[in-house]
């Protein structure tokens, strides 16, 4: 299952029915579980743990070192989930010990090529990311987002579940969940409804989560008065919740 032409640290740990493609560099301290296809010529550097059944195609760069002047070469970590495709040329960096010290990629992540994911970056589950898609450091991604090609991401910006960028959307602060946003400074243009349709909400769900969008960028409300007229519809809507708690929480700014 490792080609012969591969080369793998002795400090490695490779879990039974790994496959490892010819030319591929597997360092030290890292850690791939079973199922998961290692292309040719990728390189992997730990500390990394690559969890079961991922893919990941020829020319990828996992696990190196971050792209950041402030790194002095201290211990820092990558962790990817399960089921994640990484095609060709994706690079993702290890975390800084300025952040919490870990780059993590969730699971069933679908991510195109070229993709960068920086430093300290946290990506959640099932979200697609589409070529050259980037992501600067400490950027926080949600469960089912969806990254258009070319969508470019500021430092600390966080991009909110079920939320959608169109082509080369330029993120400059916070996107809430369920919001699509395009442009490159990146604008609202309603929610992502047939997102929304295709996992399974129901249509009333989606229309209270269009009044609720209504409420902060078609009112006349201050951001305040939005997110507690945004809590009045939790009580029998609780997806909601997740809107109005981002909003109320958000470090940067919405996108607005």
């Amino acid at each position: 299952m490792i080609d012969p032409r591969a080369i793998v640290d002795p400090g490695a740990r490779i879990a039974e029915g790994v496959q490892i493609g010819p030319f591929s560099i597997i360092g030290a301290g890292v850690e791939i579980e079973t199922g998961t296809v290692i292309g040719p010529h990728v390189v992997i550097k730990g500390p990394t743990r690559i969890g079961r059944d991922n893919r990941i195609y020829q020319f990828a760069s996992i696990g190196d070192d971050p792209q950041d002047k402030k790194y002095a070469g201290e211990p820092t970590r990558l962790e990817i989930g399960d089921g994640n495709t990484i095609r060709e040329y994706v690079t993702i960096n290890r975390g800084t010990v300025q952040d919490a010290g870990v780059t993590r990629v969730g699971h069933d992540n679908w991510i195109m090529a070229y993709v960068h994911i920086a430093h300290d970056c946290v990506v959640g589950d099932h979200t697609i990311f589409a070529n050259n898609a980037s992501l600067a450091g400490h950027v926080h991604v949600g469960d089912w987002a969806i990254l258009g090609g070319y969508t470019l991401v500021h430092q600390f910006c966080r991009i909110g579940a079920h939320s959608f960028c169109g082509f080369a959307t330029g993120v400059q602060r916070d996107v809430p969940p369920y919001v699509t946003v395009a442009g490159y400074r990146a604008e609202p243009y309603g929610i992502n409804s047939e997102g929304l349709r295709r996992r399974g909400f129901e249509a009333e769900t989606i229309a209270v989560i269009k009044r609720a969008y209504k409420l902060l960028y078609m009112s006349d409300l201050k951001l305040a008065e939005a997110v507690e007229r945004m809590r009045e519809l939790v009580a029998t809507h609780p997806p909601v919740a997740l809107l109005a708690d981002f909003v109320a929480d958000s470090p940067r700014g919405i996108v607005r």
